[in-house]
């Protein structure tokens, strides 16, 4: 796209350049050389066009006009050193011929992090009027700009990025990471020829196909391409993966035909698709459909941990800008809902792209230029408020953010490292992949995990089954997950600091329960729950392992609840079955007394359910006191593994 100067400079002067008085340049031969190369550069003809203007410089050094068509070149073809010589040369000659000049002298400075000299060249348009009111505003936010990366730049974050290697990244462009929450599968998006041995395709056409990196004893794996049904002979691309690894979501844009790739249909340019894993296939995508999808453009897709919100990009009508970030909530009917823009402490009026929501569904990281930053676009982030709402955005600071364009970041569930994409001097070619270590101040919560399979205790057949995550002091469902229904395998994430009741249920089973203490803890330790689901038959027991009482004491703490009411669930869910609730001690203390606390506690669960409409006559009770151990009383866990509440099926 040609530069703004020049549009203005061919709407000004159109009708003067047959004109020769109305030149900068009074010089015949300077002028017919300039001519021709206007003529040859509305042709595209860039090359010609500048050994032209060459031509026309050599006989009038003076020619301003020359010299500033010479920068727009120089910018178009990246050549920015030499863009900057040619708009300097032209404010040289003359700063009051054409005072766009120092507006596109700026952003060129500005793209080799020359804040200062750029602040000055903006500083100097805007003394000047014009009725461009659009480049105004432009040159006021390339102040902003430069002015806050003149000072950021002398206070740099610690930063040390670290190529993945030949691995994940080639002598193409990967960008676009996503990553598990156990930082174990790494999925890019490529672009490249089909064939990635070749330079370039048979039809000259390079292609976006997904390709997946297995971390294996300490190193990443060869990258292979996932193939179908995800990859097509299409585009795909801006992919996010659940943090369980379990569902995709992702942008499949449609061909020059109109047609989406291998009879995908769409609503737009660009639809957003998912897929499910099922063992260690994806299914076929489909279309998450309308009102996410619309006739505009939608891309880059972000689930939130709990797999009820997607975050998304649109250029729909309505927006703040260019591109701007929404958000849908899914329904309890399994639909999601009518997009909503996350307003102006995200949007601008430029691209506010790539949302990234981490782990622990508070943080939130995306890439803009409408923000104040180093150039193009930066990388930001800030914190939840409340539903939808996020606090100011924090540019994440140089030098992870420069006078380039850094479009994308994601970060791992402990918060302790980032992954994105960038193009630099160490790299394998064009854009690669690195990682490193995130600064303090910019990491979220800390999130671990608990992973493992849920299998049939009997046949030790893999199970898909309901999963739960609830905070014990709120009651509320943190996360509802499922296991894998191809090998039974989950994995559900643990913001730290909280206390947590785990369920896993399926109909014709007996729930299991776990729960997970995180206060005060690091979260540098993740959990393996393989998870034994019990067929409903008589004799088999559960242990409810969220059933709590002080000391020597047979009240239910109100942690308590949110377990008892799964069991008020379960009973109401299976209106035939009676129970026996039993209470444990461990060996500490009179045993005479531990009998007798057992069965108050025992009879305290079941009164629990009887007030909340189970009726009595399917239920019974019964204290063992310290007479059934399920564990050595040698050791503190084992004696608190010992204290426990139990319900057997009668």
């Amino acid at each position: 796209m040609k530069k703004i100067f020049f549009i203005l400079f061919v709407f000004s002067c159109a009708v003067s350049f047959s004109q020769p008085q109305q030149y900068s340049s009074s010089s015949k031969k300077a002028i017919s050389a300039f001519e021709k190369a206007m003529d040859l550069f509305n042709q595209r003809k860039d090359e010609q066009a500048e050994k032209e203007l060459k031509k026309s410089t050599e006989i009038d050094p003076n020619f301003i006009e020359a010299w500033s068509v010479m920068g727009d070149i120089f910018s178009e073809k990246r050549q920015t050193q030499k863009a900057i010589e040619a708009y300097q040369k032209a404010v040289e000659i003359n700063p009051a011929f054409f005072p766009a000049n120092f507006n596109s002298l700026a952003e060129e400075q500005l793209k080799l992090g020359l804040y200062d000299d750029a602040a000055k060249n903006l500083k100097t348009f805007l003394t000047y009027k014009t009725n461009n009111l659009q480049l105004v505003e432009r040159a006021k936010q390339n102040l902003k700009n430069a002015l806050f990366a003149e000072k950021e730049i002398l206070t740099p974050v610690p930063f040390s990025p670290i190529n993945l290697g030949s691995s994940v990244n080639s002598r193409f462009e990967e960008y676009l990471p996503t990553i598990t929450a156990d930082e174990q599968t790494l999925i890019v998006t490529v672009r490249a020829p089909k064939d990635t041995t070749k330079e370039m395709a048979a039809d000259n056409q390079l292609y976006e196909d997904f390709y997946e990196s297995k971390f294996e004893n300490g190193t990443w794996k060869k990258r292979t391409n996932i193939g179908p049904p995800i990859n097509s002979f299409g585009n795909e691309g801006a992919q996010s993966i659940s943090p369980d690894g379990q569902m995709l979501f992702f942008t499949s844009c449609a061909e020059v035909t109109g047609d989406y790739a291998d009879g995908r249909k769409g609503l737009g340019s660009c639809d957003i698709f998912y897929s499910i894993k099922i063992g260690n296939k994806w299914s076929k995508p489909r279309n998450i459909g309308a009102p996410i999808n619309s006739r505009y453009w939608e891309s880059q897709p972000c689930i939130s941990p709990d797999g009820t919100t997607l975050y998304f990009v649109s250029n729909r009508s309505g927006g703040k800008g260019k591109e701007d970030i929404y958000y849908s909530k899914l329904g309890a009917d399994g639909s999601w809902g009518v997009p909503v823009n996350l307003g102006d402490s995200i949007n601008t009026t430029g691209s506010d792209i790539s949302p990234f929501i981490h782990p622990d569904n508070e943080t939130f990281y995306f890439s803009s230029d409408g923000q104040i930053g180093f150039g193009k676009k930066d990388i930001f982030f800030c914190k939840r408020k409340s539903e939808g709402a996020f606090s100011k955005p924090k540019n994440i600071g140089f030098p992870i953010n420069t006078w380039g364009e850094e479009s994308a970041i994601i970060v791992s569930a402990n918060g302790k490292h980032a992954y994105y994409d960038s193009e630099r001097k160490e790299g394998l070619g064009m854009t690669d992949i690195y990682s490193f270590d995130l600064y303090e101040a910019a990491r979220p919560l800390a999130v671990t995990f608990v992973k493992g399979k849920v299998y049939n205790s009997e046949t030790k057949k893999e199970e898909e089954a309901t999963i739960e995550l609830i905070d014990l002091q709120t009651q509320k469902v943190i996360t509802q997950a499922f296991s894998n229904p191809g090998n039974g395998e989950y994995l559900v994430c643990l913001p730290i600091n909280k206390n947590y009741a785990f369920n896993v249920s399926k109909n014709g089973y007996l729930f299991y329960s776990e729960n997970f203490s995180l206060k005060g803890v690091s979260g540098n330790e993740s959990f393996k729950v393989d998870t034994p689901l019990k067929p409903i038959k008589v004799g088999e027991t559960a242990i409810l392992k969220n059933v709590f009482f002080n000391t020597a004491s047979f009240e239910l703490l109100p942690d308590s609840k949110v377990e008892l009411m799964k069991l008020v669930d379960f009973m109401q869910k299976n209106p035939s079955l009676r129970i026996e609730v039993s209470g444990h001690t461990d060996n500490v203390g009179d045993k005479q007394k531990n009998l007798e606390l057992s069965e108050a506690r025992a009879k305290s669960v079941m009164q629990f359910l009887i007030e909340n409409k189970i009726v009595a006559t399917r239920l019974s009770f019964k204290g063992f006191g310290d007479s059934k151990p399920i564990d050595s009383n040698d050791t503190a866990q084992g004696k608190a593994n010992n204290r426990r509440t139990e319900f057997k099926i009668l």
